[in-house]
């Protein structure tokens, strides 16, 4: 298992992941995925300036998960999103992408990362809460899927202690 910066060459395997968890519901994206906007968010993510960074966890030369840290609109905090695959769960790719986000984001001056999640994945809630994330909030019915329905999400945050190892390895 490798976990590496993502590449340019890399944004059509990670937007594949993105679609394919999206169609789970694990995720906010919803399927139908509108993969050439992906790829292109990806991409601007993976070249442009700034904190935000993507990272790609392979195994045997797949990859089988993505995960970034996105600006907010606050200084000093970033976003968390990841998306893994089926058959790459249960691995310690999505701990060990969690590990070079958290890294990153002490590299690069952040004080704070933030994640939403939906309140029924329990495999990413606790992963978040064994590395430090603590419940800050709940946003209830905000986001109107597809369908009609209304999902709530849960907000999650760690304090970036600069001068710590990551916890997450």
């Amino acid at each position: 298992m490798t976990v590496r910066r993502a590449l340019v060459d890399d944004v059509e395997a990670m937007a594949g992941v993105m679609a394919a968890v999206a169609g789970e519901g694990l995720i906010g994206t919803e399927s139908p995925v509108d993969v050439d906007a992906v790829r292109r968010r990806f991409r601007d993510t993976i070249t442009g300036p700034g904190p935000a960074a993507m990272w790609v966890f392979e195994l045997e030369g797949r990859i089988l998960g993505q995960a970034g840290l996105h600006e907010t609109g606050a200084a000093g905090v970033l976003a968390f999103g990841a998306a893994i695959l089926p058959d790459g769960r249960g691995r310690g790719g999505g701990r060990a992408l969690l590990a070079a986000a958290l890294d990153h984001a002490r590299r690069c001056g952040a004080h704070k990362i933030e994640l939403e999640v939906w309140p029924d994945n329990a495999r990413a809630i606790a992963l978040y809460s064994r590395v430090g994330f603590t419940v800050e909030g709940v946003r209830r019915d905000h986001y109107r899927r597809r369908d009609g329905s209304l999902r709530s999400t849960m907000l999650m945050a760690i304090a970036i202690d600069r001068g710590a190892a990551s916890d997450a390895t």
